[in-house]
């Protein structure tokens, strides 16, 4: 049986992988550095070893997975070359493994993670499905047919990805630290979808995306008419979402979603569209649907005395437009309060009106300080730059989370791909 080795087993996707391979009785073990990150628990519960970062965690015959975060020079990529161990990217890996499925490859710029974890969820009302997303969960079932997986634009790793149909939720300028410009992330997409085998699924809606140009079928959807699979109807009930799922003018079913959005009820069209592609059980798909529970971080929902804490992995300016409206559909008549970290210093330059104007529709903004990266310089850029632009906004921190209480009844939410969740902890130990 072969040892896989993860390095940065705790990045999300890495820990998703190193879950689908101990499910398939591979051994797994991996390493990472100390600093607790939500991923690890799952890992630690299947008692999958996770170790320090150390040269001699690498031993002979051992397979090594390396995340995408750590460059040539790691110490325990080193060691691996020096022992003749191959080190293959967590991309390059992926690539190679999907080809034993029917995959599905689902990305965007926005929507991955809530889009693959609702695929994965709703195909198995029907068939197996095997799946990776991006909040670090993976499961590997056995004798799968199909394999959902997200499939990430940063750095154009998506192009490792031949797959045989993918999902693109929409097209947004994102990542400037890589990125050069919005034609330059479109190109990449333009490019991606060269890889695809049989089919693509794309938002009608979205003002990119129908520039697309493929050789292949494009099944889009959307609310517009001009789409091929539509939604008609939608009515936010005291559960979740009700509409109707046309395709190419014929009416199909009525569908309902336990989430709140209108980015919901698209999430929920491509997930349609691809079982149909695929001539599922119509009838287990609409029951599927209707029981997703959600994925981790996304609107993660926590009775807390009178008020609602919803932690989201929100951290872009259109992440966090479909955040609020997500709540202010869920409960009207509460109070709305955003506490906000922005992620990457390089993030919030480039967007940094965008961010003001996304979190003005909140009553009330909270902001944590920048959470910078390892891979970029902070500049004189500060958390104030944004706090001047949004009306009453205040500072907050571990120290200061106090100042929350004086919400009665409100619905805070904690948004950021940071550490944000260290500012909702420190405050739920405030009871």
């Amino acid at each position: 049986m072969t040892l896989y080795h993860f390095v940065g087993i705790k990045g999300s996707g890495m820990s998703a992988l190193a879950h689908i391979l101990f499910d398939m009785g591979e051994q797994v073990q991996g390493s990472d550095i100390e600093k607790e990150f939500f991923t690890e628990i799952a890992l630690r519960d299947k008692g999958i070893t996770i170790l320090p970062f150390n040269a001699d965690n690498i031993q002979p015959g051992m397979t090594i997975i390396a995340g995408n975060a750590f460059g040539d020079d790691h110490e325990e990529i080193v060691r691996a070359r020096e022992l003749g161990l191959e080190v293959t990217r967590y991309h390059d890996y992926l690539g190679k493994f999907m080809g034993e499925y029917t995959s599905v490859a689902v990305t965007g710029s926005h929507g991955k993670t809530s889009t693959t974890g609702l695929l994965s969820h709703v195909m198995n009302g029907d068939k197996k499905t095997s799946f990776l997303i991006g909040d670090g969960t993976g499961m590997g079932m056995p004798n799968s047919e199909y394999f959902a997986f997200e499939a990430c634009e940063y750095r154009r790793h998506f192009l490792s990805y031949s797959p045989d149909y993918a999902i693109i939720t929409n097209i947004d300028f994102d990542h400037p630290d890589y990125f050069a410009s919005m034609s330059d992330v479109f190109n990449a997409f333009q490019e991606m979808t060269k890889k695809v085998k049989k089919a693509i699924v794309a938002c009608g809606d979205d003002e990119h995306l129908k520039d697309i140009k493929t050789e292949i079928p494009m099944y889009y959807y959307g609310f517009g008419d001009h789409n091929k699979v539509i939604a008609k109807n939608v009515e936010t009930v005291e559960s979740g979402t009700k509409f109707d799922v046309y395709i190419d003018g014929t009416y199909i079913d009525t569908f309902k979603t336990p989430m709140f959005g209108n980015h919901q009820v698209l999430n929920a069209l491509a997930v349609i569209t691809i079982c149909y592609l695929e001539h599922l059980d119509m009838s287990a798909i609409k029951e599927a649907l209707a029981t997703f529970g959600g994925v981790k971080r996304r609107f993660s929902e926590k009775k807390f005395g009178s008020q609602m804490l919803i932690d989201d992995y929100a951290h872009h300016p259109t992440e966090i437009k479909a955040t609020l409206e997500s709540a202010s559909k869920k409960y009207p008549n509460k109070d709305i309060i955003a506490v906000f970290q922005p992620h990457t210093f390089s993030r919030t330059s480039a967007f940094l009106q965008d961010f003001a104007d996304s979190l003005k529709v909140a009553d009330q903004v909270y902001l944590c300080d920048i959470f910078g990266s390892a891979r970029e310089a902070s500049g004189e850029l500060t958390i104030k730059d944004l706090q001047v632009l949004i009306p009453n906004a205040a500072l907050i921190n571990e120290e200061s989370v106090s100042q929350l209480k004086v919400h009665e009844d409100g619905v805070i939410i904690f948004m950021g791909a940071g550490d944000i969740q260290k500012v909702q902890k420190a405050y739920e130990n405030l009871a």
